[in-house]
């Protein structure tokens, strides 16, 4: 009766903890002695302080970057809306600078049919007339020349003659005037009549005469030559003056002419030496103004770099000919690691919004200032398992730029610092 009250009261697992409890400290007993122990601690405190003191670390980042090369590789984009009526090169052609790549057909089309061909027609037509026109100009003025070469010619010649006769009757008057002033003498010594005197001094008035007139022909052939020379130079000139307007025109329709030509098709060239990368459009493909048609890259003195942006608050821990890591993203650096490259150059001013959107990895930059680096990249080649590998560009990079360097125990009192210099007051000059 009673053990029956006693279990309806007191729970059985109640009654065996009761039993079981300790009523006493449990008291561990270590096999290591507490110097041991105390040797050990002193000795790690000691191996941090000293690679506090004694080691360094170099604080880094990651920033986006590119392969570009030198010269670049150029996209060819279209200069005008219009349909590609033909293509000249295919991928992996070599080009030289000024090689045509396409033929843009950019005419007007009318009710009246073509615009441009119509005036290409027209000026070619007014271009040979021209043409016509200059040649027979040019025929005219040598035969006109010619001819008035030859009356200079004959009337030089004549003239020669006519001064040989002058000269000739000159010197008959010289001694015809000789031989009268003789006459003269014989008639005071009585050895002439008077009559033989009369007929010597009218002989010497004829010679004169003749002499006057033969000088007088001298001079009007002189006269003459300088007609015809001056003559010459003049119908020359007349000549000369047409012909250059005539070319003048001419140039003037060529110009028409090849503006129009461009108004119903252009030549699309190359701009540098180098290989068809890509083509982007076909034949009776139609495209915009500024669409992109090709893309070639130089394969002549080419020269790889790594472009960075490097964000402003870094700029101060970097320098040209420090050392970079590189990590493409098309060689993963868990399998080819990463590559070596050097600090080349460095912007003094903040890159532009515009410059970096000309860049794939610069368009990713989030807002702020950004400085453009060049790096300059040691490995351009490599293999892997046999298959040869090359890095082109626009290839896409990781890089890690290490920046300052300070022992570990500055590092673990930079926030003390931060605190000291957000409590401080304002930093007067000195």
């Amino acid at each position: 009766m009673d053990n029956n009250k006693k279990k309806s009261l007191f729970r059985s697992d109640a009654l065996d903890y009761q039993r079981q409890k300790w009523t006493g400290k449990a008291l561990l007993i270590s096999k290591i002695p507490a110097s041991v122990i105390t040797g050990f601690c002193l000795l790690f405190l000691i191996v941090v302080i000293l690679a506090m003191i004694f080691f360094d670390y170099s604080r880094r980042i990651d920033v986006d970057g590119e392969v570009i090369t030198l010269p670049h590789a150029i996209n060819i984009n279209s200069p005008q809306q219009g349909y590609i009526t033909t293509t000249f090169v295919k991928v992996g052609d070599r080009v030289k600078k000024g090689d045509p790549l396409y033929e843009l057909d950019v005419a007007r089309i009318t009710s009246s049919g073509n615009v441009s061909s119509a005036a290409v027609e027209s000026i070619k037509i007014q271009t040979a007339n021209l043409h016509a026109m200059i040649a027979k100009l040019e025929s005219n003025k040598a035969s006109t020349l010619e001819n008035l070469q030859s009356q200079i010619d004959s009337y030089a010649k004549a003239h020669k003659e006519t001064e040989k006769m002058v000269n000739s009757a000159r010197e008959g008057v010289k001694k015809m005037n000789e031989s009268l002033n003789n006459y003269e003498k014989y008639l005071k010594k009585g050895l002439i009549t008077q009559d033989q005197l009369n007929y010597q001094r009218a002989q010497s008035l004829s010679q004169q005469s003749a002499y006057q007139a033969l000088n007088s022909q001298s001079i009007q052939e002189k006269i003459q030559l300088s007609q015809l020379r001056s003559d010459k130079f003049t119908r020359a000139a007349d000549f000369d003056n047409q012909i250059i307007q005539n070319k003048s025109q001419l140039s003037d329709l060529e110009r028409q002419l090849a503006e129009y030509k461009a108004n119903n098709s252009i030549i699309i060239s190359a701009k540098l030496d180098g290989i068809i990368e890509s083509l982007s459009v076909t034949p009776g493909q139609m495209v915009e103004t500024g669409a992109s048609l090709a893309q070639i890259k130089p394969v002549d003195n080419v020269h790889y770099f790594l472009l960075l942006w490097l964000p402003d608050n870094s700029l101060p821990y970097v320098k040209v000919q420090d050392g970079i890591n590189i990590r493409y993203n098309a060689f993963p650096a868990d399998k080819f690691g990463q590559f070596p490259g050097k600090i080349i150059s460095i912007s003094s001013v903040p890159a532009s919004p515009q410059e970096m959107s000309t860049y794939s990895s610069g368009a990713r930059q989030e807002k702020g200032s950004y400085y453009k680096v060049l790096v300059a990249i040691n490995d351009t080649e490599f293999s892997d398992k046999g298959k040869k590998l090359q890095i082109s560009g626009g290839l896409q990079a990781r890089v890690i730029v290490f920046l300052e360097k300070k022992p570990l125990y500055q590092w673990a009192i930079a926030p003390i610092n931060k605190i000291k210099n957000s409590v401080s007051g304002v930093v007067n000059d000195r």
